[in-house]
């Protein structure tokens, strides 16, 4: 079965920069699309990076574009997101999230049938 495992959440202050792993228990060669999401308390799972298989095209959400940046590595078989100049209201659980076929908009968390647990940035001001 494949699992979603990510890594290199943390703590940093405002201004900082974390890099986010992904790591599928399979090859992710197969999975047509991956993506990054996040949710701060109280508010709704939000999109906000993804990266297409096929051709390695990208796409962010307004609220990151500019500061994060997300690429994968296959030898390393590993998603990466690179986040620079963090503020406090990039605070959130990060979470990993993969389909295997492209079916509907990549922002929206039900185009996706895998999920890692998740891992915690705080940043502070």
């Amino acid at each position: 079965q494949v699992q979603l495992v990510e890594s290199g959440g943390g703590s940093v202050q405002a201004g900082g920069s974390l890099r986010l792993s992904c790591a599928p228990g399979r090859r992710f060669q197969r999975m047509a699309v991956m993506a990054w999401f996040r949710q701060a308390p109280g508010k709704e799972r939000e999109g906000i990076a993804v990266i297409y298989t096929a051709d390695y095209n990208t796409d962010y959400a307004a609220s990151v574009r500019g500061r994060f940046t997300i690429s994968r590595d296959d030898p390393k078989n590993t998603v990466y997101l690179e986040m620079n100049d963090l503020k406090p209201e990039d605070t959130a659980i990060y979470y990993c999230a993969a389909a295997w076929a492209i079916g509907g908009v990549w922002n929206s968390a039900s185009t996706y049938t895998l999920w890692g647990r998740g891992t915690q940035v705080t940043v502070s001001s």
